[in-house]
């Protein structure tokens, strides 16, 4: 038995190339985002008022969520262009590394966020008192 190649103009396999491009947009926006967020919290500091001490922290998570989106950015023209071959190839098999690699990412960035941001507001509630 001969494995028979899948047509060009399966609607199916239409469909889950449109899906994978679907897919590939969200990741896409998902690193603009981060880029974004990056760019706000490397900007935090100049909202703050003069007399509030600076951790001197938030070019540092800038940085690093901006870097995040651009390894978003490589990672998911990769796992399309492979979902993509698997798809014409009719071989493929959904992985779940990407998913879990990333969304350990977040949430570590999240924590990390979310304890400066209240290291910020107690030494602002002690300094001002």
């Amino acid at each position: 038995m001969s494995k028979k190649a899948p047509s060009k103009f399966n609607a199916s396999r239409i469909r889950d190339h449109l899906a994978n491009e679907r897919t590939y947009l969200a990741w896409m926006r998902t690193a603009v985002g981060l880029m974004g967020f990056g760019v706000v919290i490397l900007r935090l500091p100049n909202f703050q008022p003069p007399e509030v001490p600076r951790l001197g922290i938030s070019w540092k998570m800038g940085l690093l969520f901006a870097s995040v989106g651009l390894i978003t950015v490589l990672l998911s023209t990769i796992q399309y262009f492979s979902v993509r071959r698997a798809i014409d190839q009719d071989t493929y098999e959904p992985s779940d590394k990407i998913i879990i690699l990333f969304s350990g990412a977040i949430a570590l960035f999240g924590g990390a966020i979310i304890y400066i941001v209240f290291s910020i507001s107690q030494r602002n509630i002690f300094f001002l008192q």
